[in-house]
């Protein structure tokens, strides 16, 4: 699973839900319903948190479940397209890890190893992931999407023993493999080609290592975590010159389950969809970790292409997700919602279900069962993160009946640093501390809003072989500097109105966040995407006297089919340009003077993005615009 890192996959996203009969909304019958009996009714709403749970290490929470839930689904994986999911069971989960891990430590003779693991989401990566954790060494996990010279350059930086790659990698291995002299074995997941010099299958290993297991060996389940060690490597988004390695221990990720178990009530009978690359932080810990502690499945997703019919079929009740693929499924369910002429009447049952659930009544799955049909019928509850979300969105999803909760975090924070309590919903806020976080906000502005600082379990050991950019952003108090901006509120509530890195100064001090305008942009339909940057004045402009000042610029992706549903088809690119201009001005009109867009520059393509998609800004900024953008505007608001 890999185009959720690409947002022009997720533009054009062929999810193509059938006409909305919604006979559940027009046939519900709300007359023995006592509305003045229900109002006089006190609703309690809960405000303490839940019990959470207390572990140090993710061996000790997997090892529990795999003997509590012993014939219960871990994880759920389709072989094929044709084929149905297939289950893998917590038993099978912990004996496949039991033995890889044996076959790693006894086989392969290798202690304490640094296994580099790269490629789709599948059993494959889920079975490494945890067999690193549980003993077999320090888990290196990689974005499958980066070329071959950084995939070069980053296993030569962690200095892996072990690499194991997904099929779909094998060629990028072998243009690599003679320049990585620290690797000794390559593991091909989903393979069972027999150990010849460096090279076997992942199946072989498991084998030959379960053998070992039968004859009475049991030293790999004996191996003692020490929950503060150094057990993972992540490196940030950004070319590998760039980026920086991030240790994370046992101890941080487990920490996370203690964490939101205090916030969010998950059952055993829950299962997560996985539809995020698991290379990051957000996934493998939240997605992955999270149900491997309490008892849940996790459905892995094949692709875009087949989510919808990977929802229907697995029937999740949790979706992890980005904004982008939130933002399309709302608007994908709203344009069907649309096209059967039940707009207003899906209108007028959202407020009155709103009323009812208000006074104590909540019927919202029933009377939008007709939704929830289309995405599997078991679906209570999505949580969005790593970018800012469009709140129209969120408050929708609630007003349907879905859980609607925002996580806030960064690799650094492996990565949860606050998530919002399902009692206690705020849509808006990134999320609530977790309970065991301090946190500070430093250097405010006149509005209150400054750099937000976290002092946590969760934050990582420091940058890897690099002490003095670890200097940079943790403090003798033990506090993260995130480089994020925003406010805490009273409740511990996060609210995030910008990077500081991405922020723009102007000349009289005044702080302007690109996010915020974003926001406005990406409302624009004639818009697919959209960055604002601060751009340095050139030519007669930077004769002017305010030639310090910088121009708030809009480089913009026209999104051509909206284009041309509204304005017609055959239009020339000054055309289109004159257009979202006049889209812009609208724009403008909300912002305070100063945060105005003063140019506007298109942009063929797409942006250039991190695996959470977010914006390589300074890498866009860098870009000498296309032939078609370098006539920017240079028209006032």
């Amino acid at each position: 699973m890999n185009e959720i890192n690409n947002p022009s996959r997720l533009k054009k996203l062929k999810i193509n839900f059938p006409k909305f009969s919604m006979k559940s909304a027009e046939n519900v019958d709300l007359s023995d319903i006592d509305l003045e009996k229900l109002a006089q009714k006190p609703v309690k709403k809960r405000k303490e948190n839940y019990p959470a749970t207390s572990y140090k290490t993710v061996k000790e929470f997997f090892y529990r479940s795999a003997k509590e839930f012993t014939t219960k689904t871990a994880i759920a994986e389709k072989p094929d397209h044709k084929t149905t999911y297939k289950d893998i069971t917590y038993g099978e989960f912990y004996a496949d890890v039991q033995a890889f891990g044996t076959a790693i430590t006894k086989v392969l003779n290798k202690s304490n190893a640094r296994i580099l693991i790269v490629g789709e989401t599948q059993y494959g990566w889920y079975l490494s992931y945890m067999t690193a954790l549980c003993g077999a060494g320090i888990a290196v996990p990689v974005d499958r999407e980066l070329p071959d010279n950084e995939l070069e350059s980053v296993i030569n930086r962690s200095r892996a023993d072990i690499v194991i790659y997904s099929t779909r990698k094998e060629d990028s291995i072998k243009n690599i493999r003679k320049n990585v002299p620290t690797v000794e074995y390559f593991v091909e997941m989903n393979s069972d080609k027999p150990l010849d010099g460096q090279d076997v299958g992942l199946k072989t290993l498991v084998e030959l290592g379960r053998n070992v297991v039968e004859s009475g060996d049991d030293s790999f389940s004996k191996i003692e975590i020490d929950p503060d060690e150094f057990k993972v490597l992540i490196f940030t988004s950004g070319t590998t010159s760039n980026s920086k390695g991030v240790m994370i221990s046992n101890r941080a990720l487990a920490e996370n389950i203690n964490a939101v178990t205090a916030y969010v009530t998950l059952y055993p009978t829950d299962r997560l969809f996985s539809v995020l690359p698991l290379h990051h932080t957000y996934e493998s810990t939240i997605g992955f970790l999270l149900p491997m502690a309490l008892g849940a499945s996790v459905a892995v997703c094949e692709g875009l292409r087949y989510i919808l019919p990977n929802i229907q079929e697995s029937k999740p009740t949790a979706l992890l997700a980005v904004p982008l693929l939130i933002e399309t499924l709302y608007k994908k369910i709203n344009e069907g919602i649309k096209k059967s002429h039940k707009a207003t009447l899906v209108s007028s049952m959202i407020a009155t279900t709103n009323l009812l659930k208000k006074a104590g009544l909540d019927i919202k799955k029933r009377v939008f069962k007709d939704i929830y049909d289309q995405l599997g019928g078991r679906l209570r509850l999505i949580v969005s993160a790593a970018a800012p979300i469009d709140k129209k969105a969120g408050k929708w999803l609630e007003d349907i009946g879905i859980i609607f909760l925002q996580g806030y975090g960064l690799t650094e924070t492996c990565p949860i640093s606050a998530v919002t309590p399902d009692f206690d919903p705020r849509v808006g806020a990134a999320g609530k501390l977790i309970w065991q976080a301090q946190a500070k906000v430093i250097d405010k502005n006149e509005d209150g809003e400054g750099e937000i600082c976290i002092k946590t379990p969760t934050v990582m050991l420091g940058y890897y072989e690099n002490e003095e950019e670890t200097k940079k952003v943790m403090d003798e108090e033990g506090y993260f500097h995130t480089g994020d901006i925003g406010y805490i509120d009273d409740e511990g509530f996060i609210y995030i109105t910008g990077r500081s890195k991405n922020v723009i100064v102007t000349q009289n001090g005044k702080n302007i966040y690109p996010e915020e305008i974003e926001l406005l942009l990406d409302k624009v339909p004639e818009i697919k995407e959209s960055m604002v940057y601060g751009k340095e004045p050139e030519g007669e402009m930077a004769k002017r006297k305010d030639a310090k000042e910088l121009i708030i610029t809009a480089r913009v992706i026209p999104n051509t089919d909206e284009i041309e549903k509204l304005h017609g088809t055959g239009l020339t690119d000054e055309a289109i340009k004159e257009i979202i201009w006049n889209r812009i001005k609208e724009v403008n009109k909300k912002l305070t003077g100063y945060k105005a867009i003063k140019e506007l520059e298109i942009k063929e393509g797409e942006f250039e993005k991190t695996s959470t998609m977010k914006i390589k800004r300074f890498k866009e900024i860098a870009k000498k615009p296309n032939s078609k953008e370098e006539k920017t505007d240079k028209k006032n608001a």
